[in-house]
Parts: structure tokens; C-alpha cells; sequence
């Protein structure tokens, strides 16, 4: 496998313009249904409180019957703080620690882990997610919203970059598609762009990350029932705080 570095440099030399290409022959139309942004089981099944689930995998995500994984949402350090500018939200308000590396201790969930995940409800959908009376899906914090969510379905494959929420159903290139019901629509050329444009920066700024989270990296030795999330700007307390 190529160094963070290499593939970092392959990230800032992709052309949008191919990008763009692949996003037109694939094609995409948002639907507005909230997929992306909720759970993929129903709410009320043994749910949680929502001071429980900032800190813990959000095992409402997962349903009996589909097995499926918890939903999670990656957001950079620098992407918190946009959303809580945003609205004058609390740390927890908008991201929690991503379950994946978390133990289930004696006192609850601790360990380590290297992302933060958008927070989400008692239902585990995004905290950010509206739904209207006939269905269809909103953002509330739309212009604001972090890369993973401008970019989503798609994603490019480079090293050290996320698949985010499954396997790609469908590639061109180095871009590849994942489950959506938006897909195969047709997109506009300025949209498509638009989205290709999102789609480098979120890989460039992935890999900016990994680099980052590598180099900063101390370990630690959380106690019984302690969370410590790795980031590009150190270790961190589920709140946000320094852990020293």
C-alpha cells in the first residue's frame, strides 16, 4: 500500500473535470428521502436517551432483522466547529465519538478511536435531519453541512480515503457510487461539477487528516468506562476538550 503521503499527492492531482465526467455518466439526483441521514432501523426499538448515546456506539442503528451497521457520518475537527458556530451548539450537540474500536467495558463503552461521528438522536438519525409531513428529507444545517454529506453517494478510490455506508454499487474511473436511490438520474454538467469539486477537497482533506491523526498519535491509557477520540489536533474527551 502507497504512503498517506503518495496517496495524499494523488488526491490534489485529480482532474475535477474527469471527476465531473464520471459523476455525469454514472448520474445522480438528490430524492430527498433521508436515507443517508437516517438509521437504517425503525425508532422505539429499545431506544436510548440522548446523553447515552453521545458517548456510546449508537446500537440503535442496528436491527435485529438486518443486522446492519450502526450509521455513522465522519466529521473533521474543523467541521464541529463550523456547525456550532452555526447555531451556537454545544460540542455534543454535533458529534459524538465513531464507535468503531470501542470495547464494551464493565462500566460502559472505552478505548480508543480516530474520527468523530455526526451525532443522531434517539432513533440514530443525523440530529441534523428534519423530515416534512409528506416524507420528504431536509438538512437544518444545509449550507453548513460537512463534506461527507455534500459529497454522498459517491466517493474516489484512493488509499486512506472512507467508502462511506457499504460497498460501491456502481464506478467509473476513480470514482465510485454507493447505494442511493438518486442514482442513474440525470445530473447537470454545473452540478456535477459542483460535486466533483467537493468530492477532491473531501479526499485531499480525508487524507490531510489521517496524516495528521498518524503524527499527533500518543498513546493513552483510557480507565474503565473512558472514551479517548485521536484526531489531527491530539487526543480528545468526548466533549472535545484536551485529554491530558
Amino acid at each position: 500500500m502507497d504512503s498517506l503521503e503518495t496517496e495524499l499527492e494523488r488526491a490534489r492531482a485529480l482532474e475535477e473535470s474527469e471527476l465531473a465526467d464520471a459523476i455525469e455518466t454514472i448520474g445522480f439526483e438528490c430524492t430527498r428521502c433521508g436515507a443517508c441521514c437516517k438509521a437504517e432501523s425503525a425508532c422505539g426499538e429499545g431506544g436510548e436517551s440522548a446523553d447515552e448515546a453521545v458517548d456510546a456506539p449508537d446500537e440503535n442503528a442496528d436491527s435485529a432483522e438486518t443486522d446492519a451497521e450502526p450509521h455513522t457520518a465522519t466529521v473533521f475537527p474543523d467541521e464541529i466547529r463550523q456547525l456550532q458556530a452555526a447555531g451556537e451548539y454545544d460540542f455534543r450537540d454535533v458529534a459524538r465519538p465513531m464507535p468503531y474500536g470501542l470495547a464494551d467495558g464493565p462500566e460502559g463503552p472505552e478505548g480508543e478511536t480516530f474520527e468523530w461521528a455526526l451525532q443522531t438522536d434517539d432513533c440514530g438519525d443525523c440530529t441534523f435531519y428534519a423530515e416534512g409531513d409528506d416524507g420528504t428529507g431536509a438538512c437544518t444545517v444545509h449550507g453548513d453541512r460537512p463534506l461527507i454529506c455534500q459529497t454522498y453517494p459517491f466517493s474516489v478510490a484512493l488509499g486512506g480515503t472512507s467508502q462511506p455506508m457499504g460497498e460501491a454499487v456502481d464506478e467509473e474511473g476513480v470514482v465510485r457510487a454507493h447505494e442511493c436511490e438518486g442514482l442513474g438520474r440525470d445530473i447537470s454538467r454545473a452540478d456535477a461539477e459542483e460535486l466533483a469539486a467537493a468530492l477532491k477537497e473531501r479526499a485531499v482533506r480525508e487524507l490531510t487528516e489521517a496524516i495528521g491523526v498518524r503524527d499527533t498519535y500518543r498513546p493513552v491509557d483510557p480507565s474503565a468506562g473512558q472514551v479517548v477520540v485521536h484526531d489531527s489536533e491530539g487526543a480528545k474527551r468526548p466533549d472535545g476538550s484536551p485529554y491530558e
